[in-house]
């Protein structure tokens, strides 16, 4: 394991979709920063970067067929966000529009485990269930 200071890293290479997330509860993990978030959002396309009251956040946004493929789509989501024991928030907003936000609750901040979680939400096959294309502005 890489460390700064005695503390992991926030990135550690590699494909983040083949990793598995770590637990929260290690005294050794810290929320990254906003420089560090912004050199690897680019492995999570799709994905906002967004800071909220001085918390780092990852949300993306998408348009539904329907209120049901909204519930489908957050089965999906929720499979491999058990698999993987991190959870992100889960928004239906409206009939059709779904936002999902990602960050470790634990540290208050941005960790790898929320880019590993946003890299294997992006492999999911999602198509069946929009409306549009992803969106990729933030909302």
């Amino acid at each position: 394991m890489n460390s700064m200071y005695g503390f992991r890293t926030f990135y550690t290479g590699g494909d983040l979709a083949a990793k598995k997330c770590v637990s929260c509860d290690s005294k050794d993990m810290r929320p990254m920063t906003e420089e560090s978030a912004m050199e690897i959002m680019s492995k999570v396309p799709g994905w906002n970067l967004v800071n909220e009251d001085g918390m780092l956040k990852l949300n993306q946004s998408w348009k539904l067929k329907s209120f049901i493929k909204g519930l489908e789509l957050f089965q999906l989501v929720g499979s491999v966000a058990e698999s993987e024991g991190h959870h992100p928030d889960l928004h239906l907003v409206g009939w059709n529009n779904v936002k999902i936000e990602i960050w470790t609750h634990a540290v208050g901040g941005l960790t790898e485990n929320d880019f590993i979680l946003a890299a294997k939400i992006n492999g999911l096959d999602l198509h069946h269930l929009l409306r549009n294309k992803v969106s990729a502005s933030a909302t």
